[in-house]
């Protein structure tokens, strides 16, 4: 589908790259000499992009593609621990045999996308929400050019940043990638950001040592989707489009961006992916981006279920590189194919292959040494180099905002007894969020951080120098009584899908922190809520059970920016008060979204710009309505698995030799290799798990350290329900257990059922909650809702495992 060719003028957004005519037919002259020299073959290998654990250096031989990326997760031998030099060792392989035979050279993009946080050891910036209330549009200049010092220090050339979205609907699971709900914070960002990333452009050139490629995503509205749903349909007028999602990529393209990535929403009903009029007609011709456009990890497939249909949709819409992290080859042989049966031109192709030279030549790649050799390549002592992590805690303080301070009780006297709670405190992987080592940023530990300090460290470091006490007690517990307490929490690790949500309340998903704020509240003990999220929540309860109330986002790995704003300085002066003001609209109720400065009907609890000042003392917040609607939806259901694991549960493999195993990967197996078990796609990126069992005994389960409740959904006809899709069917009995507290479960065999199943088809299962009770399981404490075990072969996916009336 391509859109509409009608609509309203964009403006003209050329970069000082395209107004210097002579530098600019320079670098024609050579696009077009070099373009002239290589075959079909040669120019469609440069229009794809592999992902680096699916494709070899030896592979470029036969299909020298135009770039590689690791993915969130990805790294050198899947060891997300790799170091700097098996890092480097990989680009120098992949570099080496693309110029192999005067080739042209393989670019290297990332997703840096708060710092080079998918490398062991680098600086881990605040994310772009928390960055968008510090209104410092020179620190993001500098936190640019601290992560593209790193990014090559790695051997990489390029970052999938910055994010250019304007979320409207916290609901939405990238809310925290966009600086702001405003897009004037937005378009005064994105310049300097790449200016940071690319340095300042000269006449016609780029690649200056120590600098990187950006890149402008995603093109365009993905923030504007109804009901915040990742992916989904973003449905206005085109002129609305143009002023409210576009302001960051016009400056963007001003600035001198040289990669725009495609968004993989809809616009009234046409995949941008394929929407020619916005992709071409618009970002091409009309704003005059003269770089390549890029589509997202697999976002081409999702314009026609033909594979190559898609790829020749995609391409004809303006796509001039296909992200195929897995299915490069045949995204290759697909285009190919196309090309040679006329459905997709030459004359698009040798368009798409010409923009990727020109940024090629722009950035100086055909001049550079391989990876290792270039400047700044290879020092450990770039990650997490002083400089950087001063600028990441500068970026902490500025971020922070507070939301209530009644009595003044901010900032502490550092010679306090302190008592720190709550699950976030030491808790490094939980401050960074997603996108941090692994995709979702989930099943990471402390260790996993060399660099970075929790914002447990800083504490205890404010209060050691002050001469005062810290007791850490995760669930609030203490014997001596303490003179305040600071309590951390927050939302869990995620990333774009996996993190929509239906509302937004907090403690209809995470009621263990309230509890621990009203036990202290009862104990008559000032307690300090540091609040760790992706997006603002309804938080009324914990608001009205904290003294003070602290939104930190998600601060990266200088926890110790946090505690500089709790506590005074030794000399009991207030070093650094608090600056960082809402980016985004705060809800007075948990289905009060989209919420949004401008609307009719806009009444939130905090407005945007809302943060205090700690010299604001008097000004103390009236006790809140604590209502919750969406407690009646988390009674109704209780999703198990959807698209990752939910409300505490963690998904494991077993055989005899162990029969929990934690899948912290993207695939993991059992210890005797008996069962194994993938990340794949279903509706959404990874939103499902592919698991094959090889014969032997052996299970899957998900579990929960702490048991669940069904038993008000005992009368209520509730259902364990699940999507299933079988590839292999069962060859002997399959069993499917929910397991109370041991030795209590209840299970059923379910062999028929799965072998009267259509095999490759996505089916939906049900099964009542009372058959289970029925043969052992109690309700009143669950800890395994889901466990499927058989002995022998059997290969099946499933997705959407939940439990609801």
């Amino acid at each position: 589908m391509n859109g509409s060719a009608q609509g309203p003028r964009w403006p003209d957004c050329r970069s000082p790259l395209d107004r210097h005519a002579e530098a600019a037919t320079q670098i024609e002259t050579e696009v077009t000499r070099r373009l002239a020299k290589m075959t079909d073959r040669q120019k469609v290998a440069q229009m794809i992009q592999a992902e680096i654990s699916s494709i070899r250096p030896e592979d470029l031989a036969q299909v020298p593609v135009g770039a590689i990326l690791n993915g969130g997760g990805c790294a050198p031998g899947n060891n997300k621990r790799a170091a700097l030099g098996d890092w480097l060792e990989v680009a120098d392989a992949f570099f080496d045999a693309s110029t192999a035979g005067g080739g042209v050279p393989v670019m290297w993009g990332t997703d840096a996308v708060h710092g080079h946080s998918n490398v062991c050891g680098a600086t881990v910036f605040p994310h772009n929400i928390g960055l968008g209330a510090m209104r410092n549009p020179q620190l993001i200049e500098a936190i640019g050019a601290a992560t593209a010092a790193e990014i090559v220090a790695s051997g990489m050339d390029w970052t999938f940043a910055p994010t250019l979205a304007v979320a409207r609907d916290d609901r939405w699971g990238r809310t925290y990638e966009s600086y702001s709900e405003n897009p004037e914070i937005v378009q005064e960002y994105a310049p300097r950001l790449i200016r940071g990333l690319q340095g300042k452009p000269a006449p016609g050139a780029l690649g200056a040592p120590g600098k990187v490629l950006a890149t402008a995503k995603h093109f365009i509205g993905e923030g504007g989707t109804a009901e915040g749903i990742d992916q989904g349909s973003t449905r206005c007028s085109e002129e609305q489009l143009r002023d409210l999602h576009a302001p960051g990529h016009m400056a963007a393209i001003a600035a001198g961006v040289q990669v725009v990535m495609a968004s993989f929403n809809d616009f009234n009903g046409a995949k941008l992916h394929s929407h020619r009029h916005l992709l071409t007609d618009v970002l091409k011709e009309q704003m005059g981006f003269t770089g390549f456009l890029i589509s997202d990890w697999n976002g081409f497939q999702q314009v026609d279920e033909d594979f190559g249909d898609a790829c020749a949709e995609s391409v004809n819409a303006g796509i001039d590189m296909l992200m195929a992290p897995e299915n490069w080859r045949q995204a290759y042989e697909c285009l190919l194919e196309r090309l040679e049966l006329g459905q997709v031109s030459i004359d698009r192709i040798n368009d798409a292959v010409a923009r990727i030279l020109r940024v090629k030549v722009r950035m100086g790649l055909f001049s550079r040494p391989r990876p290792s050799a270039r400047a700044g390549a290879g020092n450990p002592r770039t990650l997490a180099a002083p400089r950087h992590c001063a600028l990441a805690r500068q970026a902490v303080r500025e971020s922070l905002v507070l939301l209530k301070n009644d009595g003044g009780i901010l900032p502490l006297k550092p010679g306090a007894r302190v008592l720190v709670a709550g699950d976030g405190a030491d808790n490094i992987g939980k401050q960074c969020g997603g996108w941090t080592l692994t995709w979702q940023g989930t099943f990471n530990e402390n260790g996993d951080f060399p660099n970075a300090d929790s914002i447990l460290r800083g504490i205890e470091e404010h209060v050691s120098a002050g001469g005062g006490s810290v007791v850490v007690s995760p669930r609030g517990e203490f014997r001596e009584r303490p003179d305040a307490a600071i309590v951390v929490f927050g939302e869990e690790p995620y990333a774009e899908g996996q993190g929509d949500v239906s509302h937004l309340s907090f403690s209809a998903r995470h009621p263990e922190p309230l509890r621990i704020l009203q036990k202290l509240r009862a104990a008559e003990i000032p307690a300090i809520s540091v609040f760790l999220s992706g997006r603002p929540l309804w938080v009324n309860p914990e608001l009205n059970a904290s003294t003070a109330f602290i939104a930190a986002w998600l601060p990266g790995s200088e926890g110790k920016g946090v505690a500089d704003l709790l506590f005074m300085n030794a000399e009991r002066e207030i070093a650094h008060d608090f600056t960082g003001r809402l980016s985004f609209s705060w809800p007075r109720d948990p289905l009060q979204t989209p919420l949004n400065e401008g609307d009719d009907d806009y009444d939130p609890l905090f407005p945007y710009g809302y943060g205090m000042s700690v010299f604001e003392s008097a000004r103390s917040l009236p006790r809140l309505c604590e209502e919750d609607p969406a407690r009646l939806q988390a009674q109704e259901r209780v999703s198990v698995f959807d698209k990752r694991p939910l409300n505490g549960f963690e998904l494991y493999v077993g055989d005899q030799e162990g029969w929990r195993v934690p899948v912290t990967a993207r695939s993991a197996s059992s210890p005797s290799g008996m069962v194994s078990v993938r990340n794949i796609d279903m509706s959404t990126q990874e939103d499902a798990r592919e698991v094959t069992w090889h014969g032997g005994g052996a299970q899957i389960s998900f579990h929960g350290d702490r048991p669940i409740d069904l038993s008000p959904l005992v009368n209520a006809n509730a259902q364990l329900t699940f999507e299933v899709r079988v590839e292999a069917r069962p060859e002997s009995k399959v069993i499917l257990r929910m397991d109370s507290a041991y030795p209590h479960w209840g299970s059923l065999d379910i062999t028929e059922t799965l072998r009267e199943l259509p095999q490759g088809t996505w089916q939906r299962v049900s099964i009542g909650l009372e058959r289970f009770i029925e043969s052992g399981t109690d309700p009143r404490s669950v800890e395994t809702p889901f466990l499927l075990w058989t002995e022998g072969a059997m290969r099946i996916s499933l997705a959407n495992i939940a439990i609801t009336s």
